[in-house]
């Protein structure tokens, strides 16, 4: 029996659920704690955070903590979300709380976040995966902006965040002083060139049945409409028309009052709702699922899986693979030469772990990174490590952090570059000297990988890999000529042996 405490810093509210775990695959809800409290207001439009909103936001930290202790919480983990992220002094405000609450917050990057999101959506099982065999978009509707991710035939094909988040749209509009007749119409501008793009680019030809929504405005209303008709939050096109009908006939005081909610919430609510009727009219959507999860369920989810308290489920890497081999298709990469890459670095990666000592999360990173090898040649042939290296930067890829990410698109860009040390490379990065080194390990692999098949004929197909004293000894069971592999493969192979202090040999052992 293990009980675990959620905690989401969001923009909004403060939320904290209690989790039980007893035995494998039960996990069990057995509080949730909400505390409304608006941080994206002051931090998306002045980047600081008062000093009101702050002694505020600690006191109720502290109660967290009191309950925590109440229910005997073994661990705990505390996320801040976009409102924290974009406080220009979080570190300081981060460190003031944890010195005053004993509550360490850490915060997530956009495409962490989502990936929490989404996880909790996974947490409803086979729910889920049913959906995702027929075309299904998730819309994942943020204080700051929305997440859309598209599922196509089971596989994450795409996934945008757009700067339309709820509190940011109805501080766009206030600003504005629109008057309450106008607001769908408004919104309804505001969001349609985003979409549009979004249309042209991803959802081109794409049949699109259902849409998860994920949000803290809506989905309360929609379950509550599930829940009288005894279905499992579903409604169809024709029934969603019938709830913008009941919200758009009522001003925000009319549904707060018919809702037992605030106006506050109800005019968030209407945001939402909006969002996602723009959403089900750009898709065709005919369902609408709203599992009512939010990313304290996400969180609870991931913990349990890394201390294999839940076994099974979705199969969370192979979004990210695919996200990746999504992003090199738009960019007209080889899928022939990348699965050949990716062949390769993995069976240097398995002979080498005695050296590099890294783990799957570093081997994943490193198939991402071979699966985008050559993104940036869509832009530059000449420039393509640089360009790689910004297309990559400039790329959401859910599941990996900002950091995750620097480390793929600096691998990418040494695999084409010359390399520069840390000395120099510190002036304008972020990654820290751990980074770097795992950075330096996975470019001389995917270095030797790619030295190994310079003329892009595949020659290598069979290759074995086998650490020898002071010698990694590659033998390749292939007839081809590789005199052109051999002959240039004494760069890469020094740079390997200057990070690993070990020298790769090739032997070829011919086929008959």
């Amino acid at each position: 029996m293990k009980t675990f405490a959620a905690v989401d810093i969001g923009s909004y509210e403060l939320s904290m659920k209690i989790f039980e775990f007893s035995g494998k695959n039960k996990m069990r809800e057995i509080d949730h704690i909400r505390h409304r409290i608006d941080l994206g207001t002051e931090t998306y439009f002045t980047g600081k955070l008062s000093y009101e909103k702050a002694d505020e936001l600690s006191r109720v930290l502290r109660e967290f903590a009191k309950i925590m202790e109440a229910y005997k919480v073994e661990e705990y983990q505390a996320y801040g979300t976009s409102a924290v992220r974009e406080m220009e002094n979080s570190g300081i405000v981060l460190d003031r709380l944890a010195q005053r609450t004993g509550i360490r917050i850490d915060v997530l990057s956009n495409s962490e976040q989502r990936f929490l999101d989404y996880k909790s959506i996974a947490s409803k099982g086979e729910e889920f995966d049913k959906l995702l065999e027929k075309g299904t978009v998730i819309l994942d509707i943020g204080g700051g902006s929305i997440q859309i991710s598209l599922f196509d035939k089971g596989s994450l094909t795409a996934t945008q965040n757009l700067r339309l988040g709820a509190l940011w749209l109805r501080e766009r509009l206030g600003r504005i002083n629109a008057k309450p007749s106008q607001l769908e119409e408004l919104l309804v501008e505001i969001s349609d060139a985003q979409l549009a793009v979004l249309k042209k680019f991803y959802f081109k030809d794409k049949e699109i049945k259902n849409i998860i929504l994920v949000d803290d405005y809506l989905s309360g209303l929609l379950g509550a409409k599930a829940k009288q008709a005894q279905e499992a939050r579903y409604a169809s096109a024709e029934e969603y028309q019938k709830l913008m009908e009941f919200l758009r006939k009522r001003s925000a005081g009319e549904i707060a009052v018919k809702l037992g909610i605030s106006e506050e919430n109800a005019s968030l609510m209407f945001i939402a709702a909006v969002l996602l009727n723009q959403v089900m009219t750009m898709t065709g959507a005919e369902l609408v699922w709203a599992p009512g999860v939010t990313l304290c369920d996400g969180i609870a989810y991931e913990y349990a899986q890394k201390r294999k308290l839940l076994v099974g489920g979705h199969d969370f890497e192979k979004d990210i693979v695919d996200s990746a081999m999504s992003i090199s298709k738009r960019y007209m990469g080889s899928r022939k030469r990348a699965e050949t890459l990716e062949n390769l670095t993995m069976v240097l990666f398995e002979a080498t772990k005695k050296l590099h000592g890294l783990g799957k999360r570093e081997q994943l990173l490193l198939r991402i990174a071979a699966i985008l090898h050559d993104c940036g040649k869509y832009i530059s042939i000449a420039s393509l490590g640089e360009c790689s290296y910004q297309i990559i930067m400039a790329t959401e890829i859910i599941g990996l952090s900002h950091l995750e990410r620097e480390i793929i698109a600096n691998v990418v860009k040494f695999n084409h570059e010359e390399f520069i040390y840390y000395e120099e490379l510190s002036r304008d990065s972020s990654l820290d000297m751990p980074a770097y080194l795992t950075m330096a390990k996975l470019t001389a692999i995917l270095r030797l990988a790619n030295g190994m098949d310079r003329s892009h004929k595949q020659k290598f197909k069979n290759i074995k890999a086998q650490l020898r004293e002071n010698e990694l000894v590659l033998t390749a069971d292939t007839g081809e000529d590789i005199t052109l592999e051999k002959g240039l493969f004494t760069n890469r192979a020094q740079f390997f042996e200057e990070v690993f202090n070990v020298r790769p040999v090739i032997r070829q052992k011919k086929s008959l």
